[in-house]
Order: C-alpha cells, then sequence, then structure tokens
C-alpha cells in the first residue's frame, strides 16, 4: 500500500514510519519539522516539508493517490493549547479538516487519525477508572476539546461521504527519540536532566496518576488497524471506529522518577513546583475494546519499556544529539 505519514518526524510518528516500511509499504512523510526532526526520517520513505493547513495538500493527494494516510501531526502541548488555543485550533481542528477534504476528492481508502486517552475524557481522579471509549468526554484543555472536535468531523465525513476511518486514542507515549513535549514529554525530560545531573523539577505533589504506554506497543496498534479493513465498514454509533490504547495500569509521576533514577543511579532528590495550568490529576484508560475487536493488546511492561527508553538515552546523551532530542 502507498501510506502518507503525516508527523512522520516526529517522535511516534518516526517509529510508524519504520514499521509500514519494514512491512513493505511505499511511505511518505509529511511533516513542518515545527516539532519534528528531520533525523528521525527513514531513508527510505519519500519527506516532504509541508504544513497541514498548506493548501498544496490537495495537489499531493491528487498525484499520490494515497491507499491510507496516518494523521499523526498535531499541535500536543497542552500548555501552548491553554496559552493559545486559536493556534491548537487551527493545527487539530481546521489542519484535520484540510486533510479529510483532500482525502475524500482523491479517495483514500481509509484514515488512522490519532487522538488524546488523556486529555479527551477530562479528570478521572472522583470517577470511575480506566474509562472506556463511551466515557463522559469532559476536557479540561482546549487540547482536548481540538481533539475531540476533530473525532467528530472523521464521523460526519464516514457518515457523508463514506470515508472510512479508525481514531486511536493513546495514553502517555514514551520511548526512543522522544522530545520534551506531548502528554509523556516527562519521560524525556527526566532522562534528560538526570543523564546531565541536574535536579528534577516536578510539578505538583507528584501522585498524578498516568497510564504510561511504550512506543513499540503503539506501533503494534497502528499496524493492526492499517489492516483492519479493506472494504467499507459503517458505523452506526459515534465510538465505533475508536480505541483506546492503553495500559490500565497506574503509575505515579513520582514512581516514574524514582523507577528513572533507580536505573541511572544518580542519587539525585526532585524538587517539588506548583503544578501547572490544564493538567488532570488522573488519567487512565480501558483498552479492552482493543483487545477484543482487534486482537491487540500491551506487550511491555512499565519497568522494560523505561529501561529501554532509558538505554536509548545513555547512548544519545552527548550534547549535540540531546539538543535534538
Amino acid at each position: 500500500m502507498k501510506i502518507l505519514v503525516t508527523g512522520g518526524a516526529g517522535f511516534i510518528g518516526s517509529h510508524i514510519v519504520d514499521a509500514y516500511l519494514q512491512e513493505g509499504h511505499e511511505v511518505l512523510i509529511v511533516d513542518n519539522l515545527s516539532t519534528g526532526d528531520i533525523a528521525h526520517c527513514n531513508s527510505r520513505a519519500k519527506f516532504i516539508n509541508l504544513d497541514i493547513n498548506d493548501k498544496n495538500i490537495h495537489t499531493l493527494f491528487e498525484e499520490e493517490k494515497f491507499d491510507i494516510v496516518n494523521h499523526h501531526a498535531a499541535q500536543i502541548d497542552v500548555r501552548v493549547a491553554v496559552q493559545n488555543p486559536l493556534f491548537d485550533a487551527q493545527s487539530n481542528i481546521l489542519g484535520t479538516l484540510n486533510l479529510l477534504q483532500a482525502a475524500v476528492t482523491s479517495k483514500v481508502k481509509k484514515i488512522i487519525f490519532i487522538s488524546s486517552g488523556g486529555a479527551i475524557y477530562g479528570e478521572l481522579a472522583n470517577e470511575k477508572a480506566p474509562a472506556l471509549e463511551t466515557h463522559v468526554i469532559s476536557p479540561l484543555s482546549p487540547y482536548g476539546v481540538s481533539k475531540h472536535a476533530a473525532e467528530h468531523y472523521l464521523y460526519l465525513y464516514h457518515q457523508m461521504y463514506g470515508l472510512d476511518y479508525t481514531v486511536l486514542r493513546y495514553a502517555n507515549v514514551y520511548g526512543e527519540r522522544q522530545g520534551k513535549k506531548g502528554e509523556a514529554g516527562v519521560v524525556s525530560i527526566f532522562a534528560r536532566q538526570l543523564l546531565s545531573q541536574h535536579s528534577v523539577t516536578i510539578f505538583g505533589d507528584g501522585n498524578q496518576i498516568r497510564d504510561y504506554i511504550y512506543i513499540q506497543d503503539i506501533v503494534s496498534a497502528n499496524l493492526k488497524v492499517s489492516t483492519l479493513s479493506k472494504t467499507f465498514r459503517h458505523y452506526k454509533n459515534f465510538t465505533d471506529g475508536i480505541y483506546n490504547i492503553g495500559t490500565a495500569e497506574e503509575h505515579s509521576v513520582n514512581d516514574l522518577f524514582m523507577l528513572m533514577e533507580m536505573q541511572l543511579k544518580t542519587g539525585l532528590k526532585a524538587v517539588y513546583a506548583p503544578p501547572r495550568d490544564g493538567e488532570i490529576f488522573k488519567s487512565l484508560i480501558d483498552s479492552s475494546k482493543a483487545t477484543r475487536e482487534l486482537g491487540w493488546k500491551p506487550k511491555f511492561h512499565f519497568a522494560e519499556g523505561i529501561g529501554r527508553t532509558v538505554e536509548w538515552f545513555k547512548q544519545n546523551s552527548t550534547a549535540g544529539s540531546m539538543e535534538k532530542l
């Protein structure tokens, strides 16, 4: 198949590109490099420096005739979204709409849209957790709102034009090549600080609960849904094409810091600061639907995934390489 990966120069997208190429697919990357790194791009994929809001996207779609669009490009920083919701909406809503219009006119077979399993559901501290796909949507940041809005547009385009799609609501993804931004950017930040012998700052009391998932489990979920169906599927309900991709395992930020410090043996202590705006206290998702319908489930335990990630950062801890991460 010919597959377009938007955001394919980023942390997650670049791993998806590698996996598609390994499977024998033809891959094209679209990335404006605002947060991505050209060094992450596999040389076997065609790279185009282009923003998803650019009108030239339509020409590209008509020329390339993609079978699948895997849409990872997004504004992913919750704090940026809080400070500038218009910028967040332009990328995550209008940028996605630009792609959907191009997909319809060029007869793309399938869209894989990456949403958020954390920001979408909002605060779960006083509610039943982990959250299922049918959980009430209560985002506490413009980022969560924009991701959910894009999900509704996908459902609408499915009903209006027959566009096949799958939504993956990620938990907090971590792993090799991770930068400082995103919902699990704390893993990268802690690794950088510990390796450079700098004190780690934890915002809040550190008891915030997160559902951390390793990058290779994310890759396997994308491969599963890419071949889920080669024919049109009719979704009767909004959540039919949506899947949580997480572990349903609770780990606090304090747990993360202690595990990483233990693996690196730095002897450093955490410094605590006031919590940040827009941050939720508890995020935990149930992925049993993905297991039941896709045959997917996470394979990497928390300690193993963090160990692999820490080792990668150790191998890439020179001043020059760390600046690019």
